[in-house]
């Protein structure tokens, strides 16, 4: 299906490659249809585009890209919402807020985009843990990473424009 963006312009996607948020996202509950799109940067940040509103796109990255350590934790329930039944067919985002000042750059760990890879539902959960930052600064964390990841003996390869993701959720 064709989808009309305005950060991305017109993007094909895969009926596969959308996911449904049932009850939407925190202050946006009334779109539940998205999918991922990775600028083709090399920032490793990817973006959740709505289908339905072209100009809602959220930035998103993997937790654990920036914080190794990050666990993700959730309640009986939560796991019985998402159809999950193992952590592992999860696949998990942060949504940033990226300011003028890009070195303000933060991500909300605490309330995390959660994706079953298997059925394409995802629900945005407020999680118990209190050590959870809601603005946590990746920047310093981020730019060490993606040195370390572009330094390698690894070719590092030029995307051209925006791809849908279709190997995550």
């Amino acid at each position: 299906m064709q989808v009309t963006t305005t950060r991305f312009g017109e993007l094909e996607v895969k009926k596969e490659d959308i996911f449904h948020i049932k009850e939407g996202l925190m202050g946006f509950e009334s779109l539940s249809d998205f999918f991922i799109v990775d600028p083709g940067d090399q920032t490793l940040i990817l973006w959740l585009q709505s289908t339905k509103d072209p100009a809602i796109a959220f930035p998103v990255i993997e937790p654990k890209i920036f914080n190794p350590d990050y666990q993700l934790k959730l309640l009986p329930q939560e796991m019985q919402s998402l159809e999950l039944t193992d952590l592992s067919d999860a696949t998990v985002f942060c949504i940033l807020t990226i300011p003028k000042q890009v070195s303000e750059m933060s991500a909300n760990l605490k309330a995390p985009l959660i994706i079953n890879s298997k059925t394409k539902n995802g629900r945005q959960i407020v999680l118990q843990d209190s050590k959870l930052d809601i603005r946590c600064k990746i920047y310093n964390d981020l730019k060490k990473f993606i040195v370390n990841y572009t330094s390698d003996d690894a070719p590092v390869e030029k995307k051209e424009g925006p791809s849908i993701i279709s190997k995550r959720p």
